[in-house]
């Protein structure tokens, strides 16, 4: 193995996998899957910005191994019942058997997609993630979350479904938009409020180094965070109890999303951004967060230039009943129940599952006023 690589491993029994994290990686692609690889053929699929960039080098990196590549759209859309379809049929009419590999190439949405076709794919095929963005690399390539998203929100048809292996290279991110940084780093801010405080004080004082490709601050944040998703993985594989804990500020974000309509306007880094600030309002409201852990939470994220709810577009933010409704069909909610992932304060996430309806609207009432948005 690469000296360059660290590696940990996402401790499931016999499903268990490792998450290899290096720099300038990819290039030597066919000795590190190699032992992860045991079918003949591979399929890669990625999306058109990646394939643009990257493609030439994995597949040089897979030496003479017979490969199929789908390039697909880029964006949210692309996670769709569609999609699924199209890519389905092109590796039935490839005769794709459940020992060849698939290989997502990209950043979340390329990862969810391709772990839910492994997933369905004549019952299931392996698959391997290489996560080309920074979001992709802390969140959602490990864990083994797979999903499509419906008019009705976001990942509400899915399976939970591990990878054989995930292959981070952090020198992919040089090629990553400012933009697409940023809303990467929301998934790494979110580690630290859930049960990290001093992790939080590090990303205080290194956030910038992290947004401007310090390797080395890089190198330690994704470590942290991957190590972070493992444990809960470990503890809690299907979401039963503490997993939930990972979806702080989401709740919020991916009704944003769902407004929105998947248009590429919001990306889902920016929208739990918000969603992330919006946790800890609701929190304090509730009288269960100091006002000083919000206002603190406020300024980390303007301080690196992450978007809050007065950021977001006018026919995102100014539809609080729209916003209610879409967080109503969240999957993690039971029944008539409202779950969601709140705040006692900086590291210290906890799960309520059952939150009063007339509470929560009149907290997105108030946020989304003219007044407070004005703010």
């Amino acid at each position: 193995m690469t000296n360059n690589i660290e590696t940990l491993t996402v401790a499931l029994g016999v499903r268990s996998y490792p998450i290899h994290i290096g720099h300038n990686v990819l290039t030597d692609t066919q000795k590190i899957l190699k032992p992860h690889i045991s079918g003949g053929r591979v399929a890669i699929l990625t999306d058109e910005t990646v394939a643009k960039l990257h493609l030439q080098t994995l597949q040089k990196g897979l030496g003479d191994r017979e490969v199929v590549t789908i390039i697909l759209k880029p964006g949210e859309n692309t996670k769709s019942f569609a999609v699924l379809q199209n890519v389905l049929d092109k590796l039935l009419q490839a005769n794709f058997s459940r020992e060849d590999t698939l290989i997502a190439f990209g950043g979340g949405v390329i990862g969810d997609l391709t772990g839910f076709v492994a997933s369905v794919l004549k019952r299931g095929c392996q698959f391997i993630q290489i996560p080309t963005t920074l979001l992709a690399q802390v969140d959602s390539s490990v864990g083994g979350k797979t999903a499509i998203n419906t008019p009705a929100g976001k990942n509400l048809v899915g399976s939970f479904y591990q990878p054989k292996c995930v292959l981070i290279d952090t020198n992919i991110l040089s090629t990553l938009d400012p933009r697409q940084m940023r809303a990467g780093y929301a998934e790494v801010l979110k580690y630290a409020l859930i049960n990290d405080k001093d992790f939080f004080g590090w990303l205080e004082e290194n956030a910038s180094k992290l947004l401007r490709l310090d390797q080395a601050a890089l190198r330690t944040a994704i470590l942290s965070s991957c190590t972070a998703k493992a444990n809960i993985v470990k503890r809690d594989e299907y979401e039963h109890g503490e997993r939930a804990l990972l979806n702080l500020g989401h709740s919020f974000a991916h009704a944003l999303e769902a407004k929105a309509g998947y248009d590429g306007t919001l990306l889902h880094g920016e929208a739990v951004s918000a969603g992330l600030l919006m946790a800890f309002e609701y929190s304090q409201d509730l009288g269960c967060c100091s006002g000083q852990d919000v206002k603190r939470v406020r300024q980390h994220l303007s301080a690196n230039g992450m978007p809050v709810l007065c950021d977001l577009a006018t026919p995102v933010r100014n539809d609080p009943d729209a916003l209610f409704a879409f967080m109503g069909r969240d999957k993690k909610n039971t029944g008539d129940d409202m779950k969601l992932i709140l705040a006692r304060g900086i590291g210290r996430a906890f799960v309520e599952p059952s939150v009063g309806h007339a509470s929560i609207l009149g907290y997105l009432k108030k946020v989304c006023s003219s007044k407070a948005l004005a703010k």
